[in-house]
This record gives structure tokens, C-alpha cells and sequence, in this order.
């Protein structure tokens, strides 16, 4: 069984548990608050009223100097039904005088010195069980002279009142955070379906790509963040689609490239073979075998190095020469080319200009871009050259005069396998790769290439190339 989790159960668990802790941690909170609100409030009304006590008290003793004590008890009692507060009067040593307990079960008993001593004249606080005699409480306690002797009046409150207020809170609180929380859960459950839907459905349309279906698009999205997913995945969708619209064209291209030389050359050996083609026309079938061959050759050559430039295994091995030298080499290839449509070579009359880069693919470069010119040139007609340096990139241009190209031509010319109609016409042995591995090797080293045409009277081609190190 898998472990995996889907998004919206991670959603919902995520929020589920946030709200969760935030509803701890706001009950802990209000815990403490209500605890310490409830403590300060007891400490004041347990302060006003032991003042107020020995206020009282110190009145009757004025009153009555030598029968108060009888009723000290009845004046406490009257007190604690007012206020809800038990009340102690102790003397100098100790010993409860008198006490709210109208019962008398405090009386006689004393409270001890070590209270005692932590009592003032104004009321001070304290937490005690009075060594076990009463259950933990609130004590408010403060001494007072009358006419010499000196009493201490206490005022006590159970601590329990304090968790049954405490206690009340959170009972109310508890049911409060159950019936919210029930009611977050909900809009959580339907929040976390509705951010996890743009990603249930892009798994889907991701499938739908996986099998070849590139025409599936994903819809717009309120929120920000899943619209810019959208747009990126629709393109690469649109990308994809291109790509395999691509592939197809080249898989078919090559398969015809292929397949056009094979057909002639099994055509040619089995017509030597089975007698159709008589022993004294071998030789001639022979040649334009060897010529097939070739075209081969050159197909799988390039297409090898188309491979390798792309897949980045093909690393330029730089170095410093003039450009000249390699457009001189194949010029040289040429000459009988030239000389049979009498071309006129321009431009190569200048000082030596040097370029930093592969000495041998600049001159598969050179070889392309001159054999499309020648192909192409008017018979009389001209091939130019012309340099210029523009920072550490030197700029070279190879223009020839002749028909031209369309303007629906010009941004077809790089692609692969692509061939004019007057191509297909002139030369029956391009593989149409030339001008896409000159682009490739070019943007290898870092530079750029464009073609310009003016229909009927030229095409040139126009490309960089480093001049220098780039540190």
C-alpha cells in the first residue's frame, strides 16, 4: 500500500492542525489571563474589605473597650454574609479572638508567629492552609493598634472559587473552540479541494500530453500563482507540440534522405547483379554508386556533429588565426567551379584580420556558406567578402549576386533539411544540413548569424566570430 499522501489531504491536514494549535495556544493564553485577572481582582476586593474589617472592628473595640468581644463574631458574620469573605481577628500572639465561624470551631485555635510576622499595617497577600486547618485560600491580613494592644484582622477565600471561575471560562471557551472549529473544518475541507484542484487537473492534462495529445490546454485561474503555472505549462504544451511537429518533419526528412540513395545504389547493384545493366555500363553505375555513397557519407557527418554541438559534446578548440587562410583553402576546393561560371572573387584584399576560435569548424563554415554562394551566384556574377571588428567579435559578411531569396524564404533558410525550390533544382546532392550546422557552430563560439536578400540582385550572409580571449 503506498504511503504517499494526496495535496488536499496534506492541505487539510496542514490547516487542520494550525487552527488546532492556534486554538491551544489561545486557550493558554486566556488561562493565564483570566487566572491572573481573577487573582488581582481577589487580592483588591480581599484588601478593600480586611481594611474595611479592621475599620469596623477598631470602632466597636473604641465603643466598647471591655464588652466588644462579644460581638466581634456577629459584626464578622454580618461582613462575611455581606461580602462572601470568611473573617480572623487574632491577637498580638496568635490566638483567633473572634472569626466569622459562627459555629466556633476556629476558636482558641491560634495562627502562627511566622504569618504573623509578614502582616503590616496596610494588607499585604498570601496563599496559606493555615498549617493544614483550612483548605488552601486567599489571605488578605493586616495589624492594627487600639489603645495599646495590637490585632490582626484576616481575610480568607477559598482557592477553589478560583477554579471554578477559572474553570467556567474554559468551559465556555472549549464549547466555543468545538463549535468554531467544526465550522473551520468545513471551510478548510473546501478551501483545501478548491487549491488543490488546479493540481489534480494539470496531473491530468499532463497525462494527456504523455500520450501525445499536445492540443489539451489548461483553463485561467483566479489566483496569481496558479495562473502563472497555467500560462507556463501552456507553453511548454505549445512547445512540445512544435518540438513533435518538429521531430516528425525530421524523422521523415531523414528517412527520405536516407532512403533516396539507398533505393538508387540497391537499385544499381541488383541490375549488375541479376544482367539488367550490361557489364560495359558498370563503371558508370559504379561512379554514381560512389556518388550516393558520398551524399551518405555527408548526411551521417553531419548529422553527427549536428548531435554532438547539441548535446554539448563538442567543445571548440580555440585558437588564433587569420581569417583569410581558411576562406583561401576553399576558394582553392572551388576553383574549377569559379572558373567554369566565371565568378569574380571580391574583398580579400585587406590586412590580415584574426580570429580566436576553431580553426577547423570555422572552416566548415567558410566551405558551406561559399558552396551556397557558388550554387547560387549568377553566371558572371560576384562573390563578396568584407570584415569589420566591433569589440572583441570581428563581423564577416559573404554576399553573392543572383535571384535571390523570397521573403517567405529568408527565416526558412536555417532550418533542417530545408531547400529552396531552385536548391532542389541546382543541386541534387545537398542533404539541406549546410546551413543549420553553420548556425550551430557559430552560436558555439558565442556569435550570431543572419541572412539578407534583395530578390533578384543578392543574398548575403552576415555572421560574428571572437577576435580575442574573453577573460
Amino acid at each position: 500500500m503506498s504511503n504517499r499522501k494526496s495535496i488536499f489531504l496534506k492541505y487539510f491536514l496542514i490547516y487542520s492542525a494550525v487552527i488546532l494549535i492556534s486554538f491551544i495556544c489561545l486557550g493558554a493564553v486566556l488561562l493565564l489571563v483570566s487566572s491572573r485577572y481573577f487573582l488581582q481582582e481577589k487580592k483588591d476586593m480581599l484588601s478593600k474589605n480586611v481594611t474595611a474589617a479592621a475599620e469596623n472592628m477598631t470602632a466597636l473595640i473604641s465603643r466598647s473597650p471591655t464588652g466588644w468581644k462579644s460581638g466581634s463574631e456577629q459584626s464578622l458574620s454580618d461582613q462575611t454574609v455581606r461580602t462572601g469573605i470568611d473573617y480572623l481577628l487574632c491577637d498580638e500572639d496568635g490566638i483567633i479572638i473572634s472569626s466569622s465561624d459562627t459555629k466556633g470551631r476556629l476558636f482558641g485555635l491560634s495562627v502562627s508567629k511566622e504569618m504573623l510576622s509578614r502582616f503590616r499595617t496596610e494588607p499585604v497577600y498570601l496563599m496559606s492552609d493555615f498549617e493544614g486547618t483550612y483548605e488552601q485560600c486567599h489571605v488578605s491580613g493586616m495589624k492594627f493598634t487600639v489603645s495599646g494592644p495590637e490585632y490582626y484582622m484576616i481575610a480568607l477565600t477559598p482557592k477553589g472559587e478560583q477554579d471554578d471561575y477559572v474553570w467556567e471560562i474554559m468551559r465556555i471557551f472549549l464549547i466555543s473552540m468545538v463549535l468554531v472549529y467544526i465550522i473551520v473544518i468545513i471551510c478548510v475541507y473546501f478551501i483545501a479541494k478548491r487549491l488543490s484542484a488546479p493540481i489534480i487537473e494539470i496531473a491530468e492534462v499532463s497525462r494527456e500530453i504523455g500520450k501525445g495529445n499536445f492540443s489539451v490546454k489548461l483553463p485561467e485561474y483566479t489566483i496569481y500563482e496558479m495562473q502563472e503555472l497555467s500560462n507556463a505549462f501552456n507553453e511548454m504544451a505549445a512547445s512540445l507540440k512544435n518540438y513533435d511537429t518538429m521531430r516528425n518533419s525530421f524523422v521523415a526528412n531523414v528517412s527520405h534522405e536516407l532512403r533516396t540513395p539507398m533505393t538508387s545504389i540497391g537499385g544499381f547493384v541488383d541490375g549488375m547483379l541479376d544482367g539488367t545493366i550490361p557489364p560495359e555500363q558498370h563503371k558508370h553505375y559504379l561512379t554514381i554508386i560512389s556518388s550516393e555513397v558520398s551524399r551518405l557519407t555527408r548526411l551521417v557527418r553531419s548529422m553527427l556533429n549536428l548531435a554532438k554541438i547539441e548535446a554539448g559534446e563538442l567543445k571548440p578548440n580555440l585558437t588564433r588565426f587569420s581569417v583569410i587562410d581558411p576562406i583561401v583553402d576553399t576558394l582553392v576546393t572551388f576553383e574549377s567551379r569559379l572558373e567554369a561560371k566565371n565568378i569574380e572573387v571580391r574583398g580579400l584584399d585587406i590586412e590580415r584580420t584574426y580570429l580566436y576560435a576553431d580553426n577547423d569548424l570555422v572552416h566548415q563554415v567558410m566551405y558551406n556558406l561559399i558552396e551556397n554562394a557558388i550554387k547560387f551566384v549568377d553566371e558572371g556574377g560576384y562573390i563578396e567578402f568584407s570584415f569589420s571588428s566591433v569589440g572583441y567579435m570581428t563581423v564577416i559578411s559573404i554576399k553573392n549576386s543572383g535571384e535571390g531569396l523570397s521573403e517567405d524564404e529568408l527565416p526558412l533558410v536555417f532550418d533542417r533539411f530545408y531547400k529552396t525550390d531552385k536548391s532542389r533544382g541546382l543541386d541534387a546532392t545537398g542533404v539541406g544540413l549546410g546551413l543549420n550546422i553553420v548556425k550551430s557552430i557559430i552560436r558555439l563560439h558565442g556569435g550570431k548569424i543572419m541572412v539578407r536578400s534583395v530578390k533578384g540582385e543578392y543574398t548575403e550572409f552576415v555572421f560574428t566570430l571572437p577576435n580575442r580571449k574573453i577573460e
